[in-house]
Parts: C-alpha cells; structure tokens; sequence
C-alpha cells in the first residue's frame, strides 16, 4: 500500500507545518471531504495556534473549489464546531487545531451531519486517499459567511446546566492562553459564579507553554494562587477545551477518573436508570456509583470515535474518560469543556459539599497509580511479559489488556502513535498495593 500522508490519523489530521501540513494538503483535504461526504454546506473554526489563519483559508477555498458554502465561526472551541454543525443542521463541521500539540503543530477533527465524527473506519482514509492522489469530482463555486455564534452556544450551556441552579461560587479558571478564555467571558454575564482570570488571553506563542492542564508543571501556578485565595474549586482547559481539568478547594490537581465519578453520580441523580460509557483504564469506582444509584454501565475501547459511537448505540446520558474528555447525549453525544465545568459548580452549590470531600470516599475506596508510561521496543512483547507474570487473573481486551483480581486491577494499551505503553493500576481500599504493583509491573515492561 502506498505510505499514508504522515498528518492523517486514526482519529484525525495532525502534523508538524508546514513540512507534513501544509496549506496546500489543507485546500486538497477541502476537496476530498466535499467528494467522501457529499456535503453542500461546512463549518468551519479555528484555534489560536499562529498557523490556524492560513490553514483555514486554505482549507476554505478548497471547499469552495468544490461548491461547498462554507460557514466561518472564527476563534472557537472543538465542542463549539459540534454544536454549531448540529444545531444548524449544516452537513459537515471541520475544527482546526492541534489541541495540545507542540506549537509548530496543526491538524483538524472531522464531523458529518449530526455532529457524528469522521475517523479512520468511517471514511477519513478515503479522505487522505483522495487528498493524496488528488482525486477530485466535484468542482463549482461555493459561497462564503462569517456567522457568530456565541449567543446561541451560551443558551444551549445555559439551557443544560440553567443559571438558577448555580450559587456563587469563587473560581479560578485557566485557558493557558488557548481558546476557552473567549467562551468563559461570554459566559460569564449570566451566571451568578465569580471567575478569577488565569492566562485568559488566546495567544498561539504559547507564553506559558503549550496548555496542557494535566502536565504536573502547569499545575503549580493555579495550585499555589488557590491556596492564598479561598476558593471553592479551580478549573483548567487544553488549547481547544474538549477537556476540562479541576482542582480542588485546597489547590489538589483531581485526577480525572474520579471527576467521571462525580459526573456519573450527577447524572444518575438527575436521570435514574440512565446508561453510562466509560473506558476501561479505570471501571471500579464508576462500577460501584452505578450499582448505587441505578445507572447502567457499558465498557467502551478508549477514543472519542469509539465513545461517541457506543453512546448512540446504546442512548447513554452520559460518557466519560478518564483522560477528561465527557461526553454528552445533551450535546450530540460529543465532548464538551464547558459543561462539566457548569455541572460541577452545580453539584457544588447543590449539596454545600467542598470538592475535596465530594472526591475523598472515592479516592479512599479506589485508590489509582495515575497513567505511567514506559518506552519500549516491542509493546506486544512487553505487554504479553506482563500477562505471563500475572496468570491467574480476568482478562479483557476492550482496549489493550486488563487483567482483574480480588482487590486489584490493571489495563496495559499501547500507543498508536509512539513507541510506548500506558499503564493504570487501581485496588479497593490500598495504596501501598497500588504502589507495589506499579513497580513489579514497570520492571517487567522495561526489563
């Protein structure tokens, strides 16, 4: 087979520009996505990386080539290409961003009608296929528009998680520069929360790096500002805010397995009975919300295509990883950084409980290792070393290998992309064992 175009992944376009994207590959994927998916009409946003402006126009004249309308909503977040591609009703939706890529980095993440993402098994590589091979049939002259769509993005928040639900809780939120300061300042008129701005101004040279709220070095500043500040929670966003991360009353960075508890718990109460996704790093504390409060729990491969997927076929309310992405049946079953930020100031103002203590039992029950990673020569080797030195657990290979004890587990994936595997251990109730079994198991992947 022909080498792929190195910028397209399973999931989505990314890649260094302009050496592996270029304006010229951005204009072609134009073209091949109005052949693969037949659309007349495409949004189109953008993130604050300094290459977005030129990749865009590129991009938007190779829609136009075709006879695409094309519908530009600007500086914006991933979630708000899948709303404004839903509620408008318009055929496809293409955000450009590397989310949290190094800078010379750039990419774009596909949706059809309806929000429904475009991966590698639902024609993205028919789409590389066409771009690579410039293999084109449409040809005409598509319009162009700049639509806002701020206003109406606000009220579908506000409609889920309405205002009069939220007290007025002290916040500190953190963009790291990327895009979410834009939205939280549309935001913030009409809710009753009293936001303290971190690093709120987009800004694609990255002055405080690239912003990825789950590196412990962009934990620091936000940690040490809530402890001198009484705050009741703290929130930070990647670049493009598909993913939210929070830190407690006391600056504590929350790992996000149990953030995913929180918003099973919230759900539950609100819709009993409902289904829920989630992934298979970490089930335990998810397994024991869902047995207590009436939810149904569906295990799901890791990946926003294989959630998103799942959560149609099954209806679920609710789908979270523990990587921070959360997804939504109220926002076209797609990931969103804004409403679990609304959701947990509603759980919040609604039981009176700090976040430190809303977490604490589960952190005490289901205790984890966090995701270790080892480089490695030959991940199925390794992980097959591992499974050999463990023989008497349950395995599952949802996604990758996970193996089940009485009072411990863990889940082995390896990349797709880099020469690593990714580990995550969680017992009931013991650290000390969590700890133990992290060190026996990175021995043997490294040996």
């Amino acid at each position: 087979m022909t080498d792929r175009l190195p910028c397209f992944k399973v999931y989505d376009v990314r890649g260094v520009v302009p050496d592996e994207l270029s304006p010229e590959i951005a204009h072609n994927i134009g073209r091949a996505l109005a052949d693969e998916t037949g659309c007349k009409t495409c949004v189109i946003g953008h993130d604050i990386r300094l290459s977005s402006e030129d990749i865009s126009h590129a991009l938007t004249e190779g829609l136009r080539t075709a006879g695409v309308d094309v519908i530009d909503i600007g500086l914006c977040g991933t979630e708000m290409i899948y709303f404004a591609t839903a509620n408008y009703n318009y055929d496809a939706g293409v955000m450009i961003t590397a989310s949290h890529n190094p800078p010379e980095y750039n990419g774009m993440k596909i949706v059809r009608e309806g929000s429904r993402p475009i991966s590698g098994d639902s024609g993205l590589w028919e789409i590389e296929r066409r771009t690579r091979e410039q293999d084109f049939d449409r040809t005409g002259q598509g319009t162009y528009t700049h639509r806002d769509v701020y206003d109406d993005f606000i009220k579908h928040l506000l409609g889920v998680v309405p205002a009069n639900t939220l007290k007025s809780l002290k916040v500190i939120a953190s963009p790291g520069n990327g895009c979410a300061g834009v939205a939280v300042r549309a935001l913030a008129p009409f809710v009753p929360l009293q936001i303290e701005e971190l690093d709120f101004e987009p800004d694609g040279t990255f002055p405080k790096g690239v912003p990825n709220p789950i590196l412990e070095e962009n934990h620091v500043e936000i940690g040490a500002l809530m402890q001198s500040g009484n705050y009741d929670f703290g929130v930070a966003w990647d670049g493009d805010y598909d993913r939210c991360f929070f830190f407690d009353e006391k600056g504590n960075f929350v790992d996000g397995y149990y953030m995913v508890g929180l918003l099973v718990q919230d759900t539950l109460e609100s819709y009993p009975g409902a289904t829920i996704i989630h992934d298979p790093r970490c089930i335990w504390n998810t397994l024991d919300i869902c047995e207590r409060l009436g939810g149904r729990p569906v295990v799901c491969k890791t990946g926003h295509a294989f959630i998103k997927e799942k959560m149609r076929a099954e209806n679920a309310v609710y789908g979270g990883e523990m990587s921070a992405h959360h997804y939504f049946k109220d926002h076209w079953f797609c990931d969103s950084g804004m409403l679990p930020f609304l959701m947990i100031a509603r759980l919040i103002s609604r039981t009176g409980q700090p976040l430190s203590e809303l977490i604490g039992e589960m952190m005490e029950k289901f205790p984890v290792s966090g995701e270790i990673n080892s480089v490695v020569a030959d991940a199925p080797a390794a992980i097959e070393r591992v499974r050999n030195a463990f023989p008497n657990g349950f395995e599952d290979h949802t996604d990758g290998l996970s193996m089940n004890f009485d009072n411990w587990r863990f889940n082995l994936r390896s990349s797709n992309t880099e020469p690593i595997v990714r580990l995550n251990i969680e017992s009931r109730g013991d650290k000390a064992l969590v700890d133990q079994k992290a060190q026996e198991i990175i021995s043997i992947l490294r040996a």
